[in-house]
């Protein structure tokens, strides 16, 4: 299984995901254009996906769905509720490339199991993904105000996570959004920051955990550098200290990660 995080934060999200003979997009937040530009940095084809795994409607996560989805006739799978809310923002899609894929279910693609769960967002019925291959697991997780404990036993001890670290709690309180807008990414259904990242990141991190990418930064109320500094010292302070076995990763809106096995 090799995976890379194509595109991650507040302007657009997409991550490649590929075993043996099948690929899966989840999300595809960016534009047509953008998108068929990230999959050349990787050297790959958009023609050859298997499908296209949506999380959420929020427009950072579905701008290219359709587009993508029309222009290379690729399945999208996503459950009843985000269908609903996302069938008049992706344009007209034919019924025989729309698929459910409900929450807290499996799918299998040859070796390769994709495990689905529900997160805490603002959102119809948002969730994200574990992938499975063999004894490898990869988990994917953002788009949530808290990680709870359930969320907690499906993710725990991953050999990979792309897991959220939105924001600095201080730079999002002293920053230039209304307050409404605050709230809401401070609430339960908003987004994690980087400390409440790392306290959830300490409870799941097991023997086996190589990599962790921190995703989905705000580029209004965070920074690679605080965010990757935020984390690592609350994991030192919970006993959990960064090594060559075990590093941080940055994404980026723009730049793809490199394509790396789990």
């Amino acid at each position: 299984m090799h995976f890379s995080v194509l595109a991650s934060g507040s302007t657009g999200n997409a991550i490649y995901v590929e075993s043996g003979e099948y690929s899966f997009l989840v999300d595809a937040g960016l534009s047509g254009k953008q998108m068929e530009s990230l999959f050349q940095q990787i050297d790959r084809k958009m023609d050859k996906l298997t499908g296209i795994l949506v999380t959420h409607e929020h427009s950072d996560h579905i701008k290219g769905v359709g587009i993508v989805a029309r222009k290379y006739k690729l399945p999208i799978y996503a459950n009843e509720k985000t269908w609903n809310a996302m069938n008049p923002l992706i344009g007209e899609i034919p019924l025989e490339q729309k698929f459910h894929f409900d929450m807290e279910t499996v799918k299998t693609f040859g070796d390769l199991s994709i495990e689905s769960f529900g997160v805490s967002h603002d959102a119809a019925e948002p969730m994200f993904y574990v992938f499975h291959e063999g004894d490898k697991k990869l988990v994917l997780i953002t788009d949530t105000g808290y990680v709870s404990d359930r969320m907690k036993g499906i993710i725990t001890n991953a050999d990979s996570y792309v897991f959220e670290s939105n924001h600095d709690v201080q730079m999002l309180r002293m920053g230039k959004y209304p307050w409404n807008i605050k709230r809401r990414i401070l609430s339960d259904v908003g987004h994690v920051s980087n400390e409440d990242a790392a306290i959830a990141m300490s409870e799941v991190i097991g023997d086996r955990t190589k990599r962790i990418y921190l995703a989905h930064l705000s580029q209004d109320n965070n920074i690679k550098d605080l965010a990757r500094m935020s984390v690592s010292q609350t994991l030192e302070s919970r006993g959990i200290t960064l090594h060559d076995g075990l590093a941080l990763h940055d994404t980026d809106p723009k730049v793809p990660t490199v394509l790396t096995a789990i």
